[in-house]
């Protein structure tokens, strides 16, 4: 969490938000941390040389209902919202795995979420939460907005 600071001092929200974050659903994160202890870092150097995707850490992570946490639990999930995905992305990079491939499935539902009507909640999500559809891509047309996808700006004519 970055700190932030308060005219040159770390504010005492930032220092209080730190701590309750680092010790919010402490029982997911120690489930997080004994699945991890299970891909060493070996398993992430070979992916890495090999330019291969985590099939095999994903799946655990999907069955153990972790990269559902933010689908109702009436599609399958479990509904605990941004904080759980918060804890459980944090213990995925702090026991030394990589959680990049596990964000996307997470969060990119969520326009599912938002913007789906009710039968496409019913048809995809339950697939999404049970791993039987994986939705992890999503696309940025401006450059400069990589970080921002909300602030992407879309024209309908030809002034670009």
């Amino acid at each position: 969490m970055p700190n932030i600071k308060v005219h040159g001092k770390p504010s005492e929200s930032a220092s209080r938000m730190s701590k309750a974050n680092s010790e919010s659903f402490p029982e997911i994160r120690e489930s997080v941390r004994r699945l991890c202890g299970e891909f060493s870092g070996g398993y992430w150097q070979a992916k890495d040389r090999d330019r291969a995707y985590p099939v095999e850490f994903v799946e655990t992570l999907t069955r153990e209902g972790f990269l559902s946490v933010l689908i109702p639990e009436e599609y399958g999930g479990s509904g605990l919202g941004l904080q759980a995905a918060t804890a459980i992305l944090e213990e995925i990079h702090r026991s030394g795995c990589n959680g990049g491939a596990c964000h996307a499935q997470m969060y990119v539902m969520g326009t599912l979420l938002k913007h789906g009507s009710a039968a496409q909640k019913a048809e995809y999500l339950p697939k999404v939460a049970s791993g039987a559809l994986r939705l992890q891509a999503f696309g940025v047309t401006e450059l400069w907005q990589s970080a921002r996808q909300g602030a992407v700006h879309l024209c309908h004519d030809d002034d670009w």
